[in-house]
């Protein structure tokens, strides 16, 4: 009997040493995973910006940009990122002492991308506006624009009030889907994610022209005959800006400092001598496009 009751006694004090190792190591295992899911861009995950120490300390910027819209943001034959906003981020990860790492967005995504932090920095020919401002924000800009609208010469459109009752190709998310949507309400939109999607919906002829910044559809206008930017600047003179998670003030605060500092170098001219000027030529000026050191005259 006696031995009875100590074979029980033994069995039940190690059933609970059992239970609380068990314990313990789920415990331990649980802070594991949420260690896992709070480091570099990880955070991403639940919408916590990076700030400046923790970018520097990952070794790696994390810069959204468009991959189909050439010549500001695309993918080159061999795979490489290349364009003019591409150039811009090359640098902010130089003088970050870091390397870059650049992922692909859509216009509509471009918010969400930084709401989630799922990148650090947008830097997708970003129009600044006060709708987007109240949800990211934007740094000193770094380039000018206006929309303008591309269509065939066999049908050119020269003003926007030729489109009404015709259709107009637009990306979601743009400012021209917003311009058109407020101000020419019988303009019929017929809108995609991507760029690409939306000038093989105008090379097909799924509509009569399509409108995103000037300075886009002029360069695409040059390498596709047949075509012509008739409508050149409609809407407001507007700017183009980095931005970053609301709030990231760190980031925000270097981002600043950094395009006011590459304005003493005439950094942006250079950069549209190298990334613009190959595609426009003579076409654009370059004083009406770019702005150094976040100072628009």
């Amino acid at each position: 009997m006696k031995n009875f009751k100590k074979a029980a006694t033994l069995l039940i004090m190690l059933t609970f040493i059992t239970a609380a190792f068990t314990g313990c190591k789920s415990n331990a295992d649980n802070d594991t995973k949420d260690n896992s899911n709070t480091s570099g861009a990880e955070a991403g995950k639940e919408g916590t910006a990076r700030t400046l120490y923790e970018i520097k300390e990952s070794g790696k910027i994390v810069i959204g940009v468009f991959s189909d819209k050439k010549p500001f943001g695309y993918v080159d034959e061999n795979g490489e990122y290349q364009g003019y906003d591409v150039y811009f981020g090359n640098r902010i990860a130089q003088d970050l002492g870091v390397e870059v790492e650049y992922v692909p967005v859509e216009a509509a995504s471009r918010v969400e991308y930084l709401v989630t932090a799922k990148v650090d920095i947008i830097l997708a020919n970003f129009t600044v506006t006060e709708e987007r401002a109240e949800q990211v924000d934007f740094a000193k800009p770094y380039m000018k624009v206006a929309l303008g609208v591309v269509s065939p010469d066999s049908a050119l459109i020269t003003a926007p009030e030729q489109l009404n009752g015709k259709t107009l190709i637009v990306s979601k998310g743009t400012t021209a889907e917003t311009y058109f949507t407020e101000n020419y309400p019988e303009v019929k939109l017929l809108k995609f994610d991507q760029y690409t999607e939306a000038y093989n919906a105008l090379l097909d002829g799924r509509g009569d022209a399509f409108s995103t910044d000037n300075t886009e559809v002029l360069a695409w206008a040059i390498e596709n005959k047949g075509f012509t930017v008739g409508v050149e600047s409609l809407g407001n003179l507007d700017t183009i800006a980095p931005a970053v998670q609301k709030g990231n003030t760190e980031l925000l605060n270097w981002l600043n400092e950094e395009i006011v500092t590459l304005g003493k170098e005439n950094f942006f001219h250079k950069n549209y001598e190298e990334t613009l000027e190959p595609v426009y030529g003579d076409a654009a000026d370059p004083e009406s496009l770019v702005v150094e050191g976040g100072v628009v005259e």
